[in-house]
């Protein structure tokens, strides 16, 4: 694609969210950059907060993975769907009781200081590595698609991408974000829609036909039986529940927009509706990879493999979008990746800024007229942060997807634990003993699945979230107080 062309249409896109960020952000209140006045209409949250949750991984690697995974990943999905009904009917009534603006309060009220502070900190390490490799993904295909024909370097590819996330988000965060990201999770799928019917004509199929063309593909695998597999359906099933609990139910990013609905009814229809919405997207997605193989081989294109395995799947969909599906679907591919990447990254910095300012500065103590700039500095310094992990990830090949719900399974699984015994028992901690048992836990997960694996062959998969959060309670049990 013609580089002139890339940065017009993302220098176009971002105008569009600056107009946008200035009409939502008029007539803000003092505290709209954290809860959006709490003023959000449910219906509009429910659509945008796909485009955060697909994010660039989703759009570019859900549909390479299908070349290794087959469609697997739907048994992830399946799971996700009832870890949602657990959001909506335990969680959300739970924060608007207790009238939170960052959750992790919760912890500070059922247990101590000591304990919030350390699930505030488990958060900020996971958001900081998710954000920043979902934006890694982001910024390799911008480079391939514009900046590596004027020889600009990775790390200033970063730069301009954060530079332009600060400018629509800093003054009003959470509540310009609630309608830039319905804008985006529009192009997203739309691009997908657009790739789909474009690979329709190239091959001249009916519609009929399209659906035949997938359904009967060695692909459209979802189910696997395999106890060995970590693709095995009742890992990916159990795992896919708690990990939607925890990275969304437990997760400032995703909360912090659901708690911008004006009451507890309309934040849970948000949350309701958004499940629905999220399992459609991701099973177009994999809808998607089975016609994008099927394209490949029917145009001789060879995909790099070794021993049978498709390497560097994440460069599938950009390669074919940019270079092969002509100039819509190209457009239409660069707006999806660049909505995709800047509503993930723009929800995580502010949620990130979030939690920081309230769970470890405890901004809503200090003086009025020292918060924004209290805000501002943190903002700015997580820019930083995700900077530094892009440059320290920027060399890794494989699906970026498969390594954020790893990270999540060691980073998240302490926070469920925190959370599950604090709802369900009335167990009171030794409260400065918690971030070893957290620490321990996580790092103790991490050695039994690799002995797992090099012994019987065994891998936990994404059901590593549940062992980690298993040993969590069991050493939290241990600091029961008499």
């Amino acid at each position: 694609m013609n580089p002139i062309l890339v940065i017009t249409v993302i220098a176009s896109y971002f105008i569009t969210l600056m107009v946008i960020s200035r009409f939502a952000g008029k007539n803000s209140g003092e505290n709209a950059f954290f809860d959006g006045d709490r003023k959000s209409p449910w219906f509009l949250v429910a659509f945008g907060m796909v485009g955060a949750v697909i994010s660039g991984v989703t759009f570019v690697s859900i549909p390479g993975l299908v070349g290794n995974d087959a469609f697997h990943y739907f048994q992830f999905v399946m799971g996700n769907i009832v870890g949602y009904l657990f959001i909506a009917f335990v969680l959300v009534p739970l924060y608007y009781k207790l009238k939170l603006v960052s959750i992790y309060s919760f912890l500070d009220s059922r247990f101590g200081d000591t304990t919030y502070k350390t699930g505030s900190l488990f958060f900020t390490v996971s958001q900081s590595f998710g954000a920043a490799l979902r934006l890694l993904l982001a910024v390799k295909i911008l480079q391939y698609a514009f900046f590596d024909a004027f020889e600009i370097p990775i790390y200033v590819t970063t730069v301009i991408v954060l530079i332009l996330i600060w400018l629509y988000t800093h003054q009003s965060g959470i509540k310009t974000i609630v309608w830039t990201d319905t804008l985006q999770t529009f192009f997203l799928l739309t691009a997908a829609v657009i790739a789909i019917f474009t690979i329709k004509n190239a091959l001249n199929l009916s519609g009929s036909s399209l659906v035949s063309t997938i359904t009967t593909h060695q692909y459209f695998k979802i189910f696997d039986w395999d106890s060995h597999s970590g693709s095995n359906f009742f890992k990916q099933f159990i795992s896919g529940a708690l990990i939607a609990v925890a990275m969304m139910g437990l997760d400032q990013n995703m909360m912090q927009k659901t708690l911008t609905c004006r009451n507890v009814k309309e934040a849970r229809k948000n949350v309701l509706t958004f499940s629905l919405f999220l399992a459609f997207a991701q099973f177009l997605f994999l809808c998607l990879g089975v016609l994008l193989y099927v394209y490949a081989e029917a145009k001789g294109i060879s995909l790099v493999s070794e021993n049978g395995v498709f390497l560097d799947t994440d460069k599938l969909f950009p390669m074919l979008s940019m270079e092969y599906f002509g100039i819509l679907a190209g457009i239409a591919f660069l707006l999806g990746i660049v909505a995709a990447s800047f509503s993930s990254a723009d929800s995580a910095l502010t949620a990130l800024t979030t939690s920081f300012c309230y769970d470890l500065l405890r901004i809503d103590q200090k003086p009025k007229e020292t918060r924004k700039r209290i805000k501002n500095r943190v903002l700015i310094g997580f820019n930083v942060v995700l900077f530094l992990i892009v440059m320290g990830f920027s060399g890794s090949q494989g699906a970026i997807i498969s390594l954020i719900f790893k990270v999540a399974g060691y980073t998240y699984g302490p926070l469920l634990g925190l959370y599950l015994l604090g709802m369900f028992s009335r167990v009171q901690l030794k409260d400065k003993w918690v971030p070893f048992v957290c620490i321990t836990a996580a790092v103790s997960t991490y050695i039994l699945n690799e002995y797992a694996i090099s012994t019987f062959n065994f891998d936990f998969g994404f059901m590593n979230i549940f062992v980690n959060a298993l040993l969590t309670v069991l050493g939290l049990l241990m600091l029961k107080k008499n």
